[in-house]
């Protein structure tokens, strides 16, 4: 049985009145802020004692302050959309350009920064926001829904459905940064990671994804068997020079929808996080552009300090005729569902 509770986590400074829910289930415990739907903590029972593996801010003030994307929930299109434009039906759309000349993470102000309502159903948390036509320069009024539950035997899922009145892209996700050896270990140092992967998509100087699939035998993203972090992250190849570090959405599958699979496995500090995903995409981000954030107990976050695995549709896709499309016809239903297992080794 799910145990779920509501507490105040203060105001915005524009006055927008924000919560915290507690969702606990055996030994494991997870914090929703309704501010971004921010997983704030994941603790989870671990040798020597539970341990708190997911990075974020002690106060809202800070959480409003950084540009990180702590454990936040990402849209309408997750990730990058280059040139910060796109064609739909005929018509031009032009997006703001919050990352060099690409549009990320869905724009200036993003669902990472909407407050979203609220409750709980049947011992999962429910959040809903509604983004209206014109939002971020997209059309369409968007309803979304994302509900967290999370079992007493260490799974966390996050399931996702979105519905549009006009046709719209919709790429969604959830920007949490873990580490296994706890929050405020500030190294991803005795960690493996695994993604069951034979191809990434390949990106240019400013991180756009440029049509080309890039197969990861030979190189730092073969990660079809346990490889260290820093094992990786110190081999010399290109793409990682560009991203400095580990920045790449790994081809999961070819088509979005599809049953939930196995797509990636960390181990490190006596645990194992495995990640499934209905998805056919997997960013894998290292933390490389942490610069000194504060975090909480008085953790402070630097670079390659944790890891991110956000499920999604390809970047850029509405740019490439090869890639799923991220397109969401009015009337019809986006789903998506990722989990997160834990367990201790």
């Amino acid at each position: 049985m799910t145990e779920v509770t509501k507490a105040s986590f203060g105001a915005t400074a524009d006055g927008r009145l924000v919560d915290v829910w507690t969702l606990r289930a055996g030994g494991y415990a997870a914090q929703v802020l309704t501010y971004g739907g921010i997983l704030r903590s994941l603790t989870v029972p671990a040798p020597g004692g539970s341990r708190d593996i997911v990075l974020g801010c002690e106060s809202l003030e800070d959480y409003e302050k950084q540009d990180k994307y702590f454990g936040a929930l990402v849209g309408r299109v997750a990730n990058r959309i280059g040139g910060a434009a796109f064609e739909l039906n005929g018509k031009s759309y032009p997006l703001a350009a919050n990352s060099g000349p690409n549009c990320l993470h869905g724009g200036v102000r993003g669902f990472n920064q909407a407050v979203w309502q609220a409750r709980e159903v049947d011992g999962s948390l429910v959040l809903t926001h509604v983004s209206p036509d014109g939002d971020e320069g997209f059309p369409g009024t968007l309803e979304v829904r994302v509900t967290y539950s999370l079992t007493a035997d260490g799974v966390l899922m996050l399931d996702y459905w979105a519905k549009s009145d006009a046709d719209t892209l919709c790429n969604l996700t959830n920007h949490s940064y873990f580490n296994l050896l706890g929050h405020d270990a500030g190294t991803l140092a005795g960690q493996q990671v695994e993604i069951f992967a034979d191809a990434i998509t390949q990106t240019d100087e400013n991180s756009t994804p440029t049509d080309a699939l890039l197969p990861v035998e030979g190189t730092p993203f073969d990660l079809r068997r346990p490889r260290d972090f820093l094992e990786g992250l110190a081999m010399d190849h290109p793409q990682l020079t560009l991203g400095n570090g580990y920045d790449h959405n790994f081809v999961l599958r070819t088509q979005p929808n599809a049953p939930l699979g196995l797509a990636a496995r960390v181990m490190g500090g006596g645990l194992c996080l495995e990640c499934y995903t209905t998805q056919c995409g997997l960013q894998l981000y290292t933390a490389n552009y942490l610069d000194g954030v504060p975090g909480k107990d008085g953790a402070v976050y630097g670079p390659r300090s944790a890891f991110c695995l956000e499920t999604q549709g390809w970047p850029d896709a509405i740019h490439h005729e090869g890639f799923p499309s991220p397109i969401l016809r009015a009337g019809e239903e986006y789903r998506h569902t990722t989990t997160y297992r834990l367990a201790t080794l």
